[in-house]
């Protein structure tokens, strides 16, 4: 088995942590494998042939880097913590070989994270259309460009449409990207075990638009007016899409496969909802 190690090349001690773990994988046994650093090389492929567990050393970030590396090949993954908050991670720095000698015997807990499909298309100079599709782990999220104008688009669930929204953008997100931007823009905590989309509007100039959930099976669709000509950017977990080209229409659905993430139990996303977002609260 190959072991697919996705540090953060930015931080030292997450580079360090990486290289005593490769060290103890390899007196196990076991090949390793480094992701390169994609800030030297943004446009080299990964191949995750063989491997088994994929381990990242970072932070939220550095995770969501290494599921667009699995994608919807379900591939177990492993989070060790040397970012901010590490809400997806396992474990810290400090537990890195006992957290991976125990997901490499099986005595972690695997969450199954529903994916995003995306299609976004993409209007030309020449008014032609071109398709970009992308995987997401957290969300889908549309916004306005730098000069802040007002984006009027219609939203509709697979084909029933529900309204035309004035505002700021949009946001689609899983269960697990609940707790990033569409948190931030009002929408709910949800539990990794729900598999449908959640949706929540940014900043529209009603108060009666308000967030909603979707069936795991459901397709969300965004469609731009073409009564404003305001910037339109879509971004899939934060990664920018058709860049220089103005979206047009988004559609998501549920990915194909799951990412499976490796935590210590079934109450690790409540504690984690505790650590970061109730100041570790306790109850007697």
């Amino acid at each position: 088995m190959k072991v697919l190690l996705v540090p953060n090349y930015s931080k030292e001690s997450a580079v360090d942590g990486a290289t005593q773990l490769t060290h103890w994988l390899e007196h196990e046994g076991v090949e390793v494998l480094w992701a390169h650093d994609k800030k030297l090389y943004p446009d080299r492929v990964v191949d995750t042939e063989g491997v088994g567990l994929v381990v990242s050393l970072g932070g939220d970030g550095t995770l969501l880097r290494a599921a667009r590396i699995v994608e919807y090949s379900e591939i177990p993954m492993l989070g060790i913590s040397y970012g901010h908050l590490g809400f997806l991670t396992c474990g810290g720095p400090e537990d890195l070989i006992e957290t991976v000698s125990d997901a490499l015997s099986g005595d972690l807990h695997v969450s199954h994270r529903a994916t995003l499909d995306v299609e976004v298309d993409f209007e030309h100079a020449d008014g032609s259309i071109s398709t970009e599709r992308r995987f997401a782990l957290n969300d889908l999220s549309l916004g306005h460009g730098v000069r802040g104008d007002m984006i009027v688009f219609d939203v509709s669930v697979s084909g029933h449409h529900v309204d035309r929204l004035r505002g700021d953008g949009f946001v689609v997100s899983t269960a697990t990207g609940s707790t990033g931007y569409a948190l931030a823009a009002g929408g709910p905590i949800v539990t990794p075990e729900f598999h449908g989309m959640v949706c929540v509007p940014v900043a529209c100039h009603t108060i009666m638009a308000r967030a909603f959930l979707t069936s795991p099976s459901d397709v969300v669709e965004l469609r731009i007016s073409r009564e404003r000509k305001a910037d339109r950017l879509f971004f899939a977990d934060g990664q920018p899409m058709g860049e220089g080209l103005r979206g047009v229409r988004a559609r998501v659905r549920r990915g194909p496969g799951d990412i499976l993430l490796m935590d210590r139990s079934v109450r690790s996303f409540y504690e984690s909802v505790s650590r970061v977002f109730y100041g570790r609260a306790k109850r007697d």
